[in-house]
This record gives C-alpha cells, structure tokens and sequence, in this order.
C-alpha cells in the first residue's frame, strides 16, 4: 500500500518482502523522497526499514490510535 503525503514529493510502501520471509522482520516500510536536496527529510532517494509483525502491529496500533484521536467529536 502506497500513501502520498507532503503534496506527492514523498511516498510511504509499506508491504511484506517475500524474499526476507524467513526473517523475523520482513515488514518493509519503504520511503522514497522527490523534492530538492534541501526539503530532504531523509538522505537518500530511497530508506527501507524493515520491521517484524509485532512492530509493524504496533506502528499500525499507534496510527490508528493517533487518527481516532484527531477526530472532533462526532466525526468518527
């Protein structure tokens, strides 16, 4: 599943990488940036960090609980 943010310039692939399927973590999160050396959040074009179900469980567990608590009252 890919998600746009910042107005396209960076994108977030978040999927299991079959060929770590036997590592514990092969989760990956992979983060590419299109916008100019000096907007950078990161180095590189592209950063994957590589997560085991527990964290990646735990990432989703703290997006959706930071989400729901954006919600003003009654738009849940």
């Amino acid at each position: 599943m890919v998600v746009s943010l910042l107005d396209n310039t960076l994108k977030v692939n978040v999927f299991y990488d079959p060929a770590d399927g036997d590592l514990r973590d092969n989760i990956c999160v992979c983060i590419q940036e299109d916008c100019p050396d000096e907007e950078r959040i990161f180095r590189a074009d592209e950063t994957n960090i590589y997560l085991t179900a527990a964290q990646a469980s735990a990432l989703s567990a703290a997006l959706l609980d930071a989400a729901e608590r954006s919600l003003p009252a009654g738009m849940d």
